[in-house]
């Protein structure tokens, strides 16, 4: 029998003894949390990964099953946070753990890193599947990878995967999406058509996950990681759901239509309040995803249904999440991601699996670089030998520390995209920008670079960013008196203020490995979170004792 030791080793002296002795209870919690649950063997993973979906204006609402069959029945984390708004680095930093300045992926382009030779010579090789292979576990992947995967050579397949069945970049690929796409399939080359039972993409995910469960050896635990398109644009439905939702419209508070005064230029530009067409064109895409959400809906039911069947349900973790949310209106701006705000950075995320009491809402703040540590951990590989950024999050789910949190600061950081030349759906904006649509509302700039620290913990929640552009740009939220982010209060701060939280930011835009853990802070003997919040009334001085 495996038992859990009753005191890690820790060395004696030194900052690393000081982190020991923190980290000794979550490790010992952790280890028999994952002794418990193991019942004999590794558990078995899925992680299921959709793509734009929202959870800040209501995009887990269409998704009754997956709330029930995961949700219900283990942990939701309402503080669930990815570390870009963008698909690719996004994707990247839940495939290696890392921050998007650790893995230099920049954004959705080649030239950005996005699946570049580069990334496939470096990050990629050291991805979690390549650990989960050393485990001995039978791995699965089927949907969407990364945005430019495949458009220089369709046989690459990532190591430590062995079965693949990944979206191909094509010239078109919003139009290639649900349907009429290419596949790699272990690195050979499949091109689909527009017939609804055989080509519509999230089904054939769904139907060839299953396959792979009824084909696998019993002898070996299993590793799925299926990324269905939805609810990405186009949005296209199955047709059983093409006329679902038929009145319901993006919802009309918070930020919604509100002008972007006193924020950076981009947001300062749309057209407010909102012409007829974008009001139009947005409520259109927000009901069209919800409709495209149904069949994911029907994916994890389906995938629930077959665990359940081949009495493997009980031992496998199962995690829905998505790669950043988004956004239908707000701040007059029609419909992307990419932004700094609460709509385009919090993620959902559920999880169910053995040891994880039913239906625990979580509070600790968790970003999408712990997916692979987490998954790790499950599997047993040993953390420390791991280049990760994040941390496992298998602790938090357990109930002794269900409102605790070993994380009161974090990074959120972008890189924004341009065109060279105008961007011809708005000419009139000239070079520089993307994105601009509908009715000649960017929504991205070379310039929409910025770097975020977040303070969350407990009642504190504060938010500090700065824009590398000609201006410095930066603004400031305190989320706890305005959870919509409307008054940005940079010129209200004691400078002191602005002082620490720049000093973090810097100090996090260069951490590495356990200092993006571990990172003291800065001067005056390091200043608490409950001083930089009597600050914020000036109350006390900075360096107060």
């Amino acid at each position: 029998r495996t038992m859990c030791p009753l005191t890690p080793p820790t060395p004696r002296r030194g900052p690393a003894a000081t982190r020991a002795r923190v980290l000794a209870p979550l490790l010992l919690l952790t280890c028999c949390v994952r002794c418990a649950a193991a019942g004999g063997g590794p558990s078995n993973i899925i992680l299921i990964l959709a793509d734009d979906q929202d959870v800040h204006l209501g995009g887990m609402i269409p998704m009754k099953k997956t709330k029930a069959l995961i949700g219900d029945a283990g942990a939701t984390f309402v503080n669930a946070f990815t570390v870009t708004p963008l698909c690719c680095p996004s994707r990247s930093s839940v495939l290696t753990g890392r921050y998007p300045h650790n893995h230099e992926v920049r954004n959705n382009s080649l030239s950005g890193n996005c699946s570049s030779a580069a990334w496939q010579q470096g990050p990629e090789a050291s991805a979690f599947p390549v650990f989960l292979g050393k485990q001995k576990y039978q791995t699965f992947f089927a949907g969407k990878y990364l945005n430019q995967y495949g458009k220089k050579d369709v046989g690459h397949v990532p190591p430590g995967w062995d079965q693949w069945h990944a979206l191909v970049r094509r010239v078109q690929i919003l139009r290639m999406l649900y349907y009429n796409y290419t596949l790699s399939v272990n690195g050979k080359e499949e091109k689909h058509g527009d017939v609804y039972e055989a080509d519509y993409l999230t089904d054939l995910i769904t139907n060839r996950s299953l396959h792979f469960l009824d084909d696998r050896s019993p002898q070996h635990p299993f590793f799925l990681m299926l990324a269905p398109p939805a609810p990405h644009s186009p949005w296209t439905a199955a047709p059983q759901y093409e006329k679902q939702f038929a009145d319901v419209k993006a919802p009309r508070d918070g930020s919604f239509d509100k002008a972007g005064k006193d924020k950076h230029w981009l947001l300062r530009q749309p057209v407010n309040p909102m012409p007829e067409s974008s009001l139009n064109f947005l409520d259109s895409a927000y009901r069209k995803r919800w409709q495209t959400l149904l069949s994911v809906d029907d994916m994890v039911e389906a995938l629930v249904q077959k665990l359940d069947s081949i009495k493997e349900l009980n031992n496998t973790y199962v995690f829905y999440t998505s790669d950043n949310g988004y956004h239908t209106g707000q701040f007059s701006l029609p419909i992307d991601k990419r932004q700094l705000y609460e709509f385009d950075i919090r993620v959902p995320l559920m999880v169910r699996g053995p040891g994880i009491k039913p239906k625990q809402t979580l509070q600790a703040p968790v970003l999408n670089i712990d997916l692979a540590p987490t998954i790790l951990d499950i599997s047993g590989t040993n953390l420390s030998s791991v280049n990760v950024d994040g941390q496992s999050f298998l602790p938090l789910m357990a109930p002794s520390l269900r409102n605790g949190t070993a994380r009161p600061f974090f990074l959120v950081e972008y890189t924004g995209e341009g065109h060279q030349t105008s961007d011809p759906s708005c000419p009139k904006l000239g070079p520089g920008l993307s994105q601009c649509f509908p009715d000649c509302v960017c929504e991205d700039a070379f310039n929409n670079t910025y770097a975020c620290v977040r303070t969350l913990e407990r009642q504190h929640d504060l938010q500090y960013c700065e824009f590398a552009d000609s201006e410095s740009f930066v603004e400031v939220y305190n989320l706890t008196s305005d959870p919509h982010q409307l008054e940005n209060i940079v010129k209200k701060v004691d400078p002191a203020v602005l002082q620490a939280m720049n000093q973090r930011l810097i100090k996090l835009q260069s951490c590495q490995g356990d200092s993006c853990r571990f990172f003291l802070l800065l001067s005056c003997a390091q200043i608490s979170l409950n001083k930089i919040f009597l600050l914020m009334d000036r109350s006390v001085n900075f360096c107060s004792s």
